[in-house]
């Protein structure tokens, strides 16, 4: 008598070789068909996923995910092997296709809740309150003094709960390989432009920063009045301050 169990196949993982020629061959298929892939690929010559110091935060963060651990090793191995053949990130949605062992990529969708009018107010107000710190994001850098912003408490990286996803492949999982190896591609879309993380949770990086730069204007004439040791009155003992004769 023939048994289910002993008689079904077991699941076995393509090698790596062969994953990176079927992604190479759906890239240039989707081109014939006049389609614009996005790869998001690991850097080369390094074992790090991410370089930035923003993008191995968003790495790091996701490892938090007790629940999603095994789930996660496997997308680190299929996103080295170069299967995420496109990523887009839009406002709050990022939409991409991961090749497998079918011929045909597999769509994954992932959707992350957007950042709360009083998270973004108290993220405005944290980036508000140094001159240097603002004028580096309008020049479009990030610095690292407001990495607190993506790993503290109500910050830019979402939770679990915030995140939902769905993918094509017939794996049961709630997070298969294909959408951990996207997670991971999102960490290089960071690397690329910081400001993703704002798109992501969708916020308006130019209203931001605008916001953030009339809060500040509108605390300095607040306490321009104020009292400061740093003010010379003029009865100020010059003799005494600068040992002046």
């Amino acid at each position: 008598m023939s048994s289910y169990w002993k008689s079904a196949g077991s699941f076995s993982q393509p090698a790596v070789e062969e994953l990176r020629k079927k992604a190479q061959a759906s890239v240039q298929a989707a081109r014939k068909k006049g389609q614009r892939y996005e790869p998001a690929l690991p850097h080369k010559g390094t074992r790090k996923i991410c370089e930035s110091w923003w993008g191995q935060a968003w790495c790091e963060n996701l490892e938090r995910y007790a629940d999603y651990a095994s789930r996660l090793e496997r997308g680190r191995r299929y996103f080295r092997s170069g299967t995420v053949v496109d990523l887009k990130i839009r406002g709050g949605r990022v939409e991409a296709r991961v090749q497998g062992s079918r011929k045909v990529p597999y769509k994954v969708d992932i959707r992350i809740s957007p950042l709360s009018e009083e998270k973004c107010q108290a993220i405005i107000e944290r980036c508000g309150r140094k001159i240097r710190t603002i004028d580096k994001l309008i020049n479009g850098e990030f610095p690292e003094e407001l990495k607190d912003l993506f790993t503290g408490e109500n910050g830019l990286f979402p939770n679990p709960a915030e995140i939902s996803f769905i993918c094509s492949c017939p794996d049961w999982a709630i997070m298969c390989k294909h959408v951990a190896a996207v997670m991971y591609g999102i960490g290089v879309r960071f690397d690329e432009n910081p400001f993703f993380f704002f798109h992501l949770r969708g916020i308006d990086i130019d209203r931001f920063i605008d916001v953030t730069l009339e809060n500040k204007v509108e605390s300095m004439l607040q306490n321009a009045d104020a009292d400061s040791p740093r003010i010379l009155h003029e009865t100020a003992d010059l003799t005494e301050l600068f040992g002046v004769l």
